[in-house]
């Protein structure tokens, strides 16, 4: 029938329930959301192309705040009493805003999703009642993000090596052993959006999408890894172009898929690429995957820099490299027609591992230093960043 689509509802269900999130513009094209549907006993009908768009609700309610001011919180730490003492620091400062891992850095879901679920055996029970989790930040006004790591997944590259990358018969892995998977399938794709979804439905007002992009110097072994580049095989553009197009197109279809779910969509991206007219090896092109987030959350810890901007030691002048940094990302930002909202990662960790003289102890000083570099600049969002979630006590975020 020309000029219908088909929808997995009837026109009385959608009436009668709004949690579908589903109009006649939208195609059910994935795997989650024909899960979904079987599910919900729903038949696919055809229904004319204009149809109101329903948007799902999750029964909680968040303001977004004046401006995010957040922190990074691990399953473990969401999960166990280190959250009462998070809960805490939020309550007694300007911070106002979560990361929580929903999908980590090495594939597990971190908590156990229901009967049914397609990712139930990637579940880890370390949040035990996740919607018990975001009830309490609704209370509290916490802000809920869901952080997605997506292309760095090593559950996945082992249960399904024809989607990652390989070094002969075996599943190729790095210095650290972790894995990949390929950003050139699409079933990659689908498979990271549906647990999005899923986090959307909990009540998580924005997905964070992280690592996305290939791993880190792939440009010296793309000719040695054995992988498959999809539909990209016959574009006549380099490997560095694929690159950037798988990872800008998945990023675009991540945001259009969420659109149902009334979600903001922000990625994690190295600040050296808003340096560069691109980063050639990982795929990530800072001015086209900003068209299509809300929010661009570059990485731009003063100690993962080497010397730059003229700045022979960067982790020792905190303020002077996120001010250098900041006037290049505004001009990148500045060139497009809609661009998203600018919320940095900062440091909330001392860097040791650099060595003597090269590094500083941060505390009060180097984070304050840091956020005034952002609001010197007409930057008033920012993410602060512990691995271990032990954030420095007595620093005065106020904008």
């Amino acid at each position: 029938m020309k000029g219908l689509k088909k929808v997995a509802i009837s026109l009385a269900v959608m009436c009668s329930i709004l949690p579908a999130a589903i109009s006649a513009e939208d195609d059910i094209s994935t795997e989650w959301q024909k899960h979904e549907l079987r599910e919900m006993g729903m038949n696919t009908i055809a229904l004319p192309d204009k149809v109101a768009r329903f948007v799902f609700d999750s029964g909680l309610t968040f303001e977004y705040p004046d401006a995010i001011r957040g922190i990074y919180v691990t399953g473990h730490s969401a999960g166990g009493e280190r959250f009462n003492k998070l809960t805490s620091l939020l309550e007694n400062t300007d911070l106002n805003a979560m990361v929580i891992d929903v999908k980590d850095d090495w594939g597990n879901v971190t908590y156990v999703p229901e009967e049914g679920s397609p990712y139930k055996d990637i579940g880890r029970p370390y949040i035990k009642d996740p919607k018990a989790l975001l009830k309490t930040m609704e209370e509290k006004q916490i802000y809920p993000i869901a952080r997605v790591v997506v292309f760095k997944d090593s559950v996945l590259s082992n249960n399904k090596p024809e989607w990652s990358f390989k070094e002969g018969n075996q599943v190729w892995k790095n210095g650290r052993n972790e894995s990949f998977v390929n950003p050139f399938v699409k079933e990659v794709w689908d498979y990271n959006v549906g647990i999005a979804i899923e986090a959307a439905k909990m009540g998580f007002q924005e997905i964070q999408f992280d690592y996305v992009r290939f791993p880190e110097g792939f440009e010296r072994r793309d000719d040695e890894l054995i992988y498959s580049t999809g539909e990209y095989k016959d574009d006549n553009v380099d490997n560095v172009q694929k690159r950037v197009q798988a990872v800008t197109d998945f990023v675009a279809y991540a945001k259009e898929q969420l659109e149902p779910y009334g979600v903001k969509v922000s990625v994690d991206i190295f600040g050296y690429t808003a340096t560069l007219p691109e980063a050639p090896g990982i795929g990530q092109n800072f001015s086209k995957i900003s068209e299509h987030v809300d929010v661009i959350s570059s990485m731009i810890y003063p100690s993962h820099w080497t010397p730059y901007f003229g700045i022979a030691k960067p982790d020792l002048e905190p303020y002077r490299l996120i001010e250098e940094y900041i006037k290049v990302e505004k001009t990148k930002l500045n060139e497009l027609d809609s661009p998203p909202i600018s919320r940095p990662w900062l440091q909330d960790f001392t860097a040791s591992w650099l060595g003597s003289g090269n590094y500083k102890v941060y505390g009060k000083a180097e984070i304050e230093a840091q956020i005034k570099a952002l609001n010197d600049n007409g930057v008033n969002e920012f993410l602060l960043w512990d691995a271990g979630n032990s954030y420095t006590e007595g620093v005065d975020y106020t904008p």
